[in-house]
């Protein structure tokens, strides 16, 4: 299954350096885990902003919430998500 998501990042002001400095080298390493193993294959910055573009390829809404829930900056991201399926006119539904 296919999902679009916008993840918009908003890590307090006040958060000490040291501890976001952790945080975001652990969501780098498991967003890079995720890419690896297929579950997270598209991955876009919105300029200007601590936003992401991305597209997840799980099994089920439950594996993409605990995908979602395991990422280290969850707790400060508002995440839309909205589920993907092919549309008639794409190239590839032709075959």
């Amino acid at each position: 299954m296919l999902f679009h998501l916008r993840m918009d990042v908003a890590i307090p002001h006040d958060l000490e350096p040291k501890v976001r400095e952790e945080l975001v080298a652990k969501e780098k390493a498991r967003a890079l885990e995720l890419q690896r193993a297929g579950k997270w294959p598209h991955l876009w910055r919105i300029v200007g902003k601590y936003s992401n573009i991305s597209v997840l390829d799980v099994d089920s809404p439950d594996e993409l919430h605990r995908i979602l829930s395991s990422l280290p900056l969850f707790p400060f991201m508002r995440i839309e998500v909205s589920a993907l399926t092919q549309h008639p006119s794409d190239l590839a539904a032709q075959s």
